[in-house]
């Protein structure tokens, strides 16, 4: 395995014009390779678009693509080689592309006035300035339809709580760390709530249950 994992890391090393690699594989088991790459998303479009023989499927994480095999069709190697040769294609790709979908939010959460003084900022100045965020969708996890949103200023970054909620109600808006999400259902969760809404993260009765899929552009505004 220590082989193969050697064969598969010098298969996907891509390099950029500054000489430094663009994609680096790392075997998973005897079925999967984790692909290292800073244009996770692209990869991950195109995979999905355009399987390549064997795959089964591609997961897409902060700066990764977790990519599932057939090892009877194909193994990591190929799997890597495979990413890299797409690699032109995906620095030529449009990073326009992505949606950017705007969410009504009531800003009424209990740790609001919380966030608030830490950021130093009265109520609604620091709603403003979550509202003038444009946040991205990093990656997607911890509960399905939960996104990691991405692009929260230093300034509004805000602890996550010491001991978790038992329950945090469907349609919370949250910020954790670096990062803002949305409570698709009623789960635990121990991020700082600031205000709720009606939008249906996750709806099982869509062709598309999850409203955003990695790399869409999300802003808040005032319900």
């Amino acid at each position: 395995m220590k082989a193969a994992g050697e064969q598969a890391g010098r298969a996907a090393e891509g390099a950029a014009p500054g000489g430094e690699p663009d994609v680096r594989a790392e075997p998973l088991g005897e079925a999967a390779v984790v692909l290292h790459t800073p244009r996770a998303r692209a990869l991950w479009a195109d995979l999905s678009a355009r399987p390549l023989p064997g795959l089964r499927e591609a997961v897409p994480a902060l700066g990764t693509v977790t990519v599932l095999f057939d090892p009877l069709v194909t193994d990591a190697e190929r799997i890597a080689a495979g990413a890299v040769a797409r690699w032109p294609a995906l620095a030529e790709q449009d990073a326009g592309a992505a949606r950017t979908l705007v969410l009504p939010v009531r800003f009424d959460g209990p740790d609001l006035d919380g966030c608030a003084a830490q950021a130093g900022l009265s109520r609604a100045a620091f709603v403003d300035a979550v509202c003038a965020c444009t946040l991205e969708v990093a990656f997607l996890g911890f509960t399905p339809g939960f996104a990691f949103l991405t692009g929260l200023p230093p300034g509004l970054q805000v602890p996550r709580l010491d001991a978790p909620r038992e329950r945090v109600p469907a349609g919370s808006v949250a910020l954790g760390g670096p990062w803002a999400g949305v409570y698709p259902r009623a789960t635990p969760g121990g991020w700082r709530l600031i205000g709720q809404t009606d939008a249906a993260i996750l709806d099982l009765s869509r062709p598309d249950p999850v409203l955003w899929r990695m790399g869409d552009q999300v802003r808040f505004r005032r319900a």
